[in-house]
């Protein structure tokens, strides 16, 4: 009675299941005639957004966080979630963030990113899937499709845009990967000071997507999101760094079998058992100041996510949630991501929650996107700066 009293304010930071956000919101309400809203930051402005929403009357219910260091952030609007529904349902506690004993955020997907490959393109230029296992047998792809551009008709690489809506692909997902390897090589989980043992290799990922590309890499600033998939979609590149979130869209325009996802090769580590970069950075957090029966409401309304609403979540998103409530999402990626892990090859944890800030990741952004329209080493050192003296300096300000 009381949750049916309430209402739902959800503001979310994933622009590309808006809709089946919405929809699945509308199908809640039909049901239960409890008002669900949901808002989606734009790409790249969460934190401000949840900073300012945070300030009104009528505040989000339920909002979310990345990772600890976001969750130090809000900590103090924390529900403790240990004595709900959706907690009883987690299948792994490792999902669940918590401080002092109380759970104050849990993860609702977990997710694959790597290089999203259309097999058909790959073949016109006389390859196949197999002959890109390592770094180096990338490199050498790549650079044959360039050579050979103007006869195949398409490029090796869609645009890595540094505008807003899409420079988190390389400042944060493309930088967990030497972050990753220097936390595996130290048996570490978490550091306050980077040392940088793996930049060359993000050096060399990184110009080998700017320099095998749809555009010259001085346009970059100015490509988006957007521009990077319709040229994936448009069949102007072979190859996409990008999600398992991006199934929807890409489905739309592919059959599976036209695509696989390859993992991020940056020549670092064991490439022959390299798998996928899985993990999460999607935490559910309800607001504890909020009205008691909006936090009721909200609480039911998570747990219906996860239950009634997991087919939902699985066929419309394409999520594979923690849940024991879990239904097998049909996602190709999620698919593949399974396959290798079956097949002994080791998923590259997401470590990017533990970056230091989200000025820490602009700082990076804003110097690799000055370094791509002038590669020389000079430009070079203003990125390992950012990405080592940025975060210690970062880590200082959180005390």
């Amino acid at each position: 009675a009381e949750a049916a009293a309430g209402s739902v304010y959800y503001l979310t930071f994933k622009p590309e299941q808006n809709d089946a956000w919405q929809n699945l919101a509308k199908a809640y309400t039909e049901k239960t005639g409890v008002p669900v809203t949901v808002l989606t930051a734009a790409s790249g402005t969460y934190e401000e957004t949840l900073m300012a929403e945070m300030g009104k009357t009528e505040a989000p219910t339920l909002f979310q966080v990345n990772g600890p260091n976001a969750l130090a952030n809000w900590a103090d609007y924390c529900y403790d979630l240990s004595e709900t529904d959706i907690y009883s349902h987690l299948s792994n506690d490792s999902f669940a963030l918590k401080q002092d004993g109380a759970v104050m955020a849990i993860g609702y997907v977990i997710e694959s990113y790597g290089i999203i490959t259309n097999k058909t393109l790959l073949e016109k230029a006389g390859y196949k899937v197999e002959d890109i296992n390592s770094f180096e047998t990338l490199k050498k792809v790549a650079e044959d499709i360039t050579a050979r551009s103007a006869e195949l008709g398409f490029a090796a690489f869609s645009s890595a845009g540094m505008d807003s809506s899409s420079d988190w692909r390389f400042k944060t997902h493309l930088a967990n990967l030497p972050i990753y390897f220097e936390y595996q090589a130290d048996g570490i989980g978490t550091t306050t000071e980077i040392k940088g043992t793996y930049l060359d290799n993000y050096r060399q990922i990184w110009d080998l997507y700017i320099n095998n590309s749809t555009c010259d890499p001085a346009e970059l600033s100015a490509k988006t999101g957007d521009d990077s998939r319709n040229e994936f979609l448009n069949g102007e590149a072979v190859f996409f760094q990008n999600g398992s979130w991006e199934y929807g869209s890409l489905s739309a325009v592919y059959a599976d079998e036209d695509l696989v996802m390859l993992p991020i090769y940056v020549g670092a580590g064991d490439e022959a058992k390299q798998g996928l970069c899985t993990g999460t950075e999607n935490y559910w957090c309800v607001n504890k100041d909020a009205a008691e029966e909006d936090i009721a409401a909200t609480l039911a309304f998570i747990n219906w996510c996860v239950t009634e609403g997991a087919e939902a979540m699985a066929n419309d998103m394409g999520f594979v949630i923690p849940f024991d409530t879990a239904v097998e999402s049909p996602n190709l990626f999620v698919k593949q991501d399974v396959a290798y892990t079956a097949e002994g090859k080791n998923p590259v944890s997401w470590n990017f929650p533990t970056m230091p800030s989200e000025e820490w990741k602009n700082m990076v952004g804003q110097a690799l996107t000055a370094y791509a329209a002038d590669q020389t080493d000079a430009n070079w050192e203003l990125v390992v700066s950012a990405f080592v003296d940025g975060w210690a300096s970062e880590y200082a300000l959180l005390g």
